[in-house]
């Protein structure tokens, strides 16, 4: 017995050595494996049970999220519901995403609204990263927004121009409802290129305004799909279906209005040229394509130009008049140089804004201060990816404060003050990929009407400053307009822009 119980009091006396290497090798196990797996990801506010942070977006999310990006950084990780989401307010951060990791938060989300209403997002704007995507990018850039098509349309801008500057001068005297015009004038610009004739206008417009209201309106099913019953109860999808429908029953009649009937030979047709509606069938029909067009493919695209043309180009004229009547030393010296351009002649020409440094300036300046889109529409990261030392999962929804960037006082000296004259000695154009100031976005999700909406903003600002002297009613000081923001998927004055307009020659 003696051996036995001298191995049995060995035993018990290594125990404890034993016991202690075993729970170490757990522990270091563990916390290698932990380490190996731990994430580290972005700052995040508290967020409150099934909506998270929804909350704290508030009625002006791009002025929320600015001040909570000053809490918690440039990058922070919300919770929309279920949805992480990812919200940058730094140019290097967007650089990061819409450059460096460009390939990696290319995609769209798939939410609701857009799918409902814009033909389950088969144009450009909403439409997921892959082949269908690139086929109608290719389409939008090189077929219907590209330099040649864009010039061609050039008698159109003019013209309709023209006919608002007539409009403004028949009611010099009495208080203007400038975004009325502006409306007006962007409706009509857009009905003749893209569908080849003006149409009734006051239709289009509701119709247009009630299609972007519906895309601002939050679905609950897209961020908390358990709930997404409560969407058909309240009506929104619905609502959203019943637009959708009328949009489509419109494109419906001008598609076969284009098949049925030859192009009329009228003067304004002769003007306009091919609108995109011809283009589009042409291509449709063109069986040397290794790609088809669908009707819904077509339908999908036309009305993307209505949304993402109308209301982001008359949205833009109205915050540079709000602009220019708040900065009355602005005012002038702009007027001075269209004047000097123009030469007596009566009116300002598309040929004569690449001698005006001082208009592209301003309108630029009010860009960065009011960029039409100030979230710009949401990415989604198709991989996990490092963004600014951050772990970064596939899946996370991304949405870029552009007009936080925008105003961003490391980047814009004075940066909530408007001063064109910053834009003057330095190289930022419309092509070039500055991250400071984002309004087309950039990237492969960078907006494609850009090219479009430009001369039609530089050359209807020119004009108006050219022809009229613009002030506020009578007892209102230039200084005491309301610059309120109504905020919406495209970001538009709160109140009405009511000017009086007297001639200057």
């Amino acid at each position: 017995m003696e051996p036995f119980s001298s191995l049995h009091t060995l035993l018990l006396s290594l125990f404890p050595s034993i016991g202690t290497i075993f729970v170490i090798f757990i522990c270091v196990k563990w916390i290698l494996f932990y380490s190996k797996n731990r994430k580290n990801t972005p700052p995040s506010p508290p967020k409150l049970p099934i909506i998270g942070n929804f909350h704290q977006l508030g009625l002006s999310p791009n002025r929320n999220l600015q001040i909570l990006s000053q809490k918690y950084g440039p990058v922070m990780l919300f919770h929309l519901g279920s949805v992480p989401t990812l919200i940058v307010s730094s140019a290097e951060a967007a650089q990061e995403i819409m450059k460096t990791h460009d390939l990696s938060f290319c995609t769209r989300p798939s939410l609701t609204m857009p799918n409902i209403l814009l033909y389950g997002c088969k144009g450009v704007l909403f439409s997921p990263h892959g082949e269908y995507w690139r086929q109608m990018k290719s389409v939008m850039v090189h077929k219907l927004l590209s330099n040649t098509r864009v010039k061609s349309y050039q008698k159109v801008r003019e013209s309709e121009i023209d006919h608002m500057i007539r409009v403004l001068g028949e009611s010099c005297g009495t208080t203007i409802d400038m975004g009325s015009i502006f409306v007006t004038l962007t409706n009509n610009i857009i009905c003749r290129v893209a569908l080849g004739r003006k149409f009734d206008g006051s239709k289009q417009i509701d119709l247009v305004k009630t299609l972007i209201y519906m895309l601002t309106v939050f679905d609950v099913g897209s961020y908390i799909p358990w709930l997404s019953w409560v969407d058909q109860v309240i009506g929104t999808k619905g609502r959203a279906e019943k637009i959708a429908k009328e949009f489509d029953e419109f494109l419906e009649a001008v598609i076969k209005e284009h098949l049925n009937k030859k192009r009329s030979e009228d003067a304004e047709s002769e003007e306009a040229g091919e609108d995109f509606v011809d283009i589009l069938l042409d291509l449709q029909e063109d069986k040397t394509n290794d790609f088809t067009l669908h009707r819904v493919s077509l339908k999908a695209l036309i009305l993307e130009a209505f949304v993402a043309g109308t209301d982001t180009i008359y949205s833009s004229l109205e915050w540079s008049m709000s602009e220019l009547i708040r900065n009355p030393r602005v005012m002038k010296k702009l007027q001075q140089e269209v004047t000097e351009i123009a030469q007596g002649r009566s009116a300002i020409s598309e040929d004569d804004l690449e001698k005006m440094p001082y208009l592209k300036a301003v309108l630029k300046e009010s860009l960065r201060l009011h960029p039409p889109a100030p979230l710009l529409a949401p990415r989604e990261s198709v991989q996990d990816v490092k963004l600014m030392g951050y772990d970064i999962a596939a899946g996370t929804q991304v949405i870029v404060n552009a007009w936080a960037i925008g105003r961003d006082h490391s980047i814009w000296e004075e940066a909530n003050e408007f001063q064109p004259e910053r834009f003057l000695d330095n190289s930022i154009n419309y092509q070039s990929l500055q991250f400071g100031w984002l309004p087309f976005g950039a990237g492969r999700r960078s907006c494609p009407g850009m090219q479009f909406s430009v001369p039609v903003l530089e050359l209807a600002l020119a004009n108006i400053i050219y022809k009229f002297d613009i002030g506020l009613p009578s007892g209102i000081k230039n200084e005491d307009l309301d610059m309120s923001e109504a905020f919406g998927i495209l970001m538009h004055r709160k109140s009405s822009l009511l000017v009086r307009v007297t001639p200057r020659f």
